[in-house]
Parts: C-alpha cells; structure tokens; sequence
C-alpha cells in the first residue's frame, strides 16, 4: 500500500515502482527476505489498475477518482486487485475486505473506512459473494484440531473429576 501511495503521489511511473517497492521494504522491513507477495501485488494492481479504476469510479460515482484522496484510491486499488484477481486461498474476499478497511482505519481519515468498505462491498455482492459460506482447508483443519483439542481436554477433566456423593456414599 505505501509503495502504491508513493506511485501515485510521484505522478504514476510504473517503470519505478518495482524500485520504489524495494526502497520501502528496506526502509520499513529490513531483513524481510521473501518478497514476492508484496510484488505480485504492485505488479497485479498496476496491470490491472485500468479495470480495478472502472470499477471505483462506477461505485463511487459521487466522486470522481482523481477527487478520491491518494490513499483511499490505493488502498481500493489493493483490495479490488486481491477482490477480483487474488488467489481466494491465500486471501479469501472477506479477509481482503477486512484488510483493506483495517489499512484505512490506520492511514485513511475518519470517513475513510466507511467508503472503502461501501465501494469494497459493492464489488463483492455484484460479484455474486464468492466463497460466502466457503470455509479454507486451513480453517477447517483449524476447527478439526480445536474440536480434537477440545476433547481430550473433556477427557482429561472427566477422569480428574471428583466424583459424586449421594445419600449412599460416593459413586
């Protein structure tokens, strides 16, 4: 996002941006290694920035997208491109969503999370709410290994229990 902010603010030169982006991550994650996330990212949303702009300015048609503050218009650049062009399995659209509207909480100005999440959702119900009730393999094992989890500890308080006392003595 910042380095999408600081192509825009620059004037837009896509031949920079893969300079920009490096410049960004040794400034703000040195040591960070793996980079090809963060890349796949700027190079998707610049690729495909003329459509993911069609769609801003047709969900936001009160504001014009030159009108639109710099970081609004990149943080729905970002979400749009993970929205539309993502790998659902990485980054299903409600997560893109969320992450989209957490970033402009932290950057954005007050009204900002409200109209990421107004343009944002507007895209995913026209896109018909893919993986809606869907849950990740990952999730699923998640919710498989807390459910295992959850039972071995009923187990364990099962055989720790004292046990009950009636009229008769204990039982």
């Amino acid at each position: 996002m910042q380095s999408l902010f600081e192509w825009d603010f620059q004037g837009k030169h896509d031949e920079k941006s893969r300079d920009v982006l490096r410049r960004n991550i040794g400034e703000f994650a040195p040591g960070l290694e793996e980079t090809a996330f963060a890349e796949h990212l700027l190079e998707g949303t610049l690729r495909e920035r003329k459509t993911i702009d069609k769609l801003i300015e047709k969900c936001a048609p009160e504001w014009p997208l030159e009108q639109v503050t710099v970081i609004d218009r990149n943080i729905l650049r970002l979400g749009i491109y993970e929205l539309m062009f993502g790998n659902y399995d990485e980054v299903p659209p409600k997560v893109a969503i969320n992450e989209a509207i957490e970033l402009a909480k932290t950057f954005g100005s007050d009204s900002s999370p409200r109209f990421v999440n107004g343009v944002l959702g507007t895209i995913y119900r026209e896109m018909g709410e893919p993986m809606k009730d869907d849950i990740s393999e990952n999730h699923k094992r998640n919710l498989e290994a807390s459910a295992k989890e959850e039972k071995k500890k009923t187990k364990k308080v099962a055989k720790v229990a004292p046990k009950k006392v009636t009229k008769k003595g204990l039982s």
